[in-house]
């Protein structure tokens, strides 16, 4: 099967080689091609180039894109797509006056989710979750990372990454897992997290290794949750099962959550809410990707990622939605785009990069996602008729995606 989609108004994130990160001042560049062609063997980009140049290229099926952009699809780094049910009381409960924290201790929060989806059969939470990812995908998200973490116990876990495998087979888009296993102490282990951390790092890594369900290890490094020796803790024992981290850093209180991060080589530590003087430092000598999830601070008012100090000392950045029940129920990332650019002050071009080729970085997939390169996987967005690529963030209230091509096909 080929595809030639021709007449692009912007071939946006055209890279001649083969980019799989992009830093600092680089970040501010976002090659475009305009006036072009695309042209997509199977599931491949294998030629693009000025229009002048198409005349004698043929193919089985050809998209008129006239007065339309073309981009790589997003990379959402980080979610929590896979849940039960939803947390609309909270929302309620926030806006009367509770904080995400006081919400927590009455048994709200992470607490509420896992009891739920321990009495959600595997089934439905497929089902829930089956329509949540078709969703993300007509908004133009091409790669996704899932974790658990709303299960907390050996069973609900292991449920929660078995319905991940099967949405990453069941699905075309790239799916990568992630055991989220210290996310909250369960309410049997309140008074006992020494035991909990033990059943994580004796029992449940070992399960989910045993069945290959996850590539990354996750730990809600924060206070009230997991500190730095809990932290620590989990993460040599997923080291010894080759789990990668990507953690949970810096949401409500810096406390050297990125330093340990960068010392067992996380793919990325994610939030950043909060950045001690020291964390910029850390980041600058290691290979680990900071991450921003702006709705999480739109939608919990928190403040946001300081983004442009991050990017200001020559670091990458990558920006994710982080879909989840209590403090992100959106996985738009068009909105994730636009909310980098007004609230973080990232310039169109960052944080295109940031969800593009940065944000498969911190999944671990820039080598084949994340920009239009030959020989890459054919993930693109054709957008409406839309004057430039700068409106997409500027016109956030409004959907401007025409089609989304995943692997080398029209998604329906």
């Amino acid at each position: 099967m080929s595809l030639l989609i021709i007449n692009i108004k912007e071939l946006i994130q055209v890279r001649k080689t083969n980019v799989t990160i992009v830093t600092g001042e680089d970040m501010k560049v976002l090659p475009i091609l305009k006036n072009a062609y695309l042209l997509i063997e199977h599931d491949t980009i294998v030629e693009y180039g000025p229009m002048e140049d198409c005349d004698d290229i043929e193919a089985e099926e050809v998209i008129d894109a006239s007065g339309k952009i073309v981009l790589p699809t997003w990379c959402d780094s980080h979610t929590h797509l896979v849940y039960a049910g939803d947390r609309v009381q909270e929302f309620v409960d926030r806006i009367d006056g509770l904080s995400y924290e006081e919400i927590a201790k009455h048994g709200g929060g992470i607490l509420n989710s896992a009891e739920k989806l321990q009495n959600t059969s595997e089934d439905e939470l497929y089902n829930q979750a089956a329509k949540r990812l078709t969703e993300v995908i007509k908004m133009g998200t091409g790669a996704i990372e899932i974790k658990s973490g709303y299960g907390l116990t050996v069973e609900a876990e292991l449920k929660m990454l078995r319905v991940i495998k099967r949405l990453k087979k069941d699905f075309p888009v790239k799916v990568k897992p992630t055991l989220l296993a210290a996310h909250a102490l369960p309410k049997t282990f309140q008074k006992n997290k020494k035991s909990f951390i033990d059943l994580v790092v004796n029992t449940m890594i070992p399960a989910v290794a045993a069945e290959h369900l996850a590539e990354y290890i996750d730990v809600f490094c924060e206070k009230g949750y997991f500190d730095l020796k809990d932290t620590e803790q989990v993460l040599e024992a997923a080291k010894a099962h080759r789990l990668i981290p990507k953690i949970h850093v810096n949401q409500f209180n810096a406390f050297g959550g990125v330093a340990l991060g960068v010392k067992y080589n996380a793919l990325s530590v994610d939030h950043l809410e909060e950045l001690a003087p020291e964390d910029i430092p850390a980041l600058q000598n290691s290979n680990t990707m900071p991450v921003a999830l702006p709705l999480c601070s739109f939608f919990l008012g928190i403040p946001y990622t300081p983004a442009r100090s991050l990017i200001d000392a020559g670091l990458p950045l990558a920006i994710a939605s982080d879909y989840n029940p209590g403090s992100t129920p959106s996985g738009n990332m068009n909105f994730v785009v636009a909310s980098a650019c007004i609230k973080m002050k990232l310039t169109p071009e960052e944080a295109i990069n940031a969800a593009t080729i940065n944000g498969a970085y911190a999944m671990g997939i820039s080598n084949q996602y994340g920009s239009i390169c030959r020989g890459k996987k054919a993930n693109v967005i054709i957008t409406k008729e839309i004057p430039n690529y700068q409106f997409l963030p500027y016109a956030f209230g409004d959907n401007h995606i025409d089609t989304v091509i995943i692997n080398g096909q029209v998604y329906n």
